[in-house]
């Protein structure tokens, strides 16, 4: 067994078009944002966390998280986001073995989510994400810090952008996911729309009801 040291990595990059713009994961669902229900579903407990975002990092302080921006210039999309994750860890958490990447606008995710991410890894993958339905959703995810410099390569010198394309070098487990209960939305149902929002917001209501 592998020993898996995790980093939680919040990708909070997105430009959100298909909702107006602006910064989704700070929406209010419930009483609390977006980002909130991430963090409380996903992160492990004593887990570092960082908030990988571009722009001014004051939006995110309530939060009281480090913010780090891309380190490859231009919006070169979540694949730039993990290496400035992987190449934070290797810089300021030593102790870090891997970082589990997570996009921020789903309020659903699995809680059992990053122990089974860990748990493919210790057994002996490269690396692993997730799937739910068949579909795979390869922004939730486990990546091993010493990837970072081939990540760099495959970026800064190849220009690739697609997940895959570079996940598909690894012996990449796939770890399947159910919803909690009949009824329940897909796990990892992301909100990009008003109209994703207002049903989240109709599903949280009834959960607290």
């Amino acid at each position: 067994m592998t020993a898996v040291t995790p980093l939680c990595l919040l990708l909070a990059g997105g430009k959100s078009r298909r909702m107006g713009g602006g910064d989704k994961n700070l929406i209010m669902l419930g009483d609390r944002p977006l980002l909130a229900h991430v963090i409380a579903r996903a992160v492990p407990e004593g887990a570092p966390l960082v908030i990988n975002a571009n722009g001014d990092a004051a939006r995110f302080e309530g939060f009281g998280l480090p913010v780090i921006a891309d380190v490859v210039d231009g919006f070169a999309g979540p694949l730039a986001g993990v290496l400035t994750g992987l190449e934070h860890a290797a810089a300021h958490h030593p102790q870090v073995s891997h970082v589990i990447s997570l996009a921020t606008d789903a309020p659903f995710l699995p809680r059992d989510l990053a122990e089974r991410l860990m748990q493919a890894v210790a057994e002996g993958a490269d690396m692993a994400q997730a799937r739910s339905g068949g579909r795979r959703h390869p922004v939730f995810a486990i990546w091993p810090v010493s990837m970072a410099g081939e990540l760099r390569a495959a970026l800064v010198d190849e220009g690739l952008r697609k997940i895959d394309d570079f996940t598909a070098r690894f012996d990449c487990a796939i770890v399947d996911f159910l919803p909690e209960d009949d009824g329940a939305p897909d796990p990892f149902t992301n909100l990009n729309t008003p109209e994703d929002l207002e049903d989240a917001r109709i599903r949280v209501s009834a959960d607290n009801g």
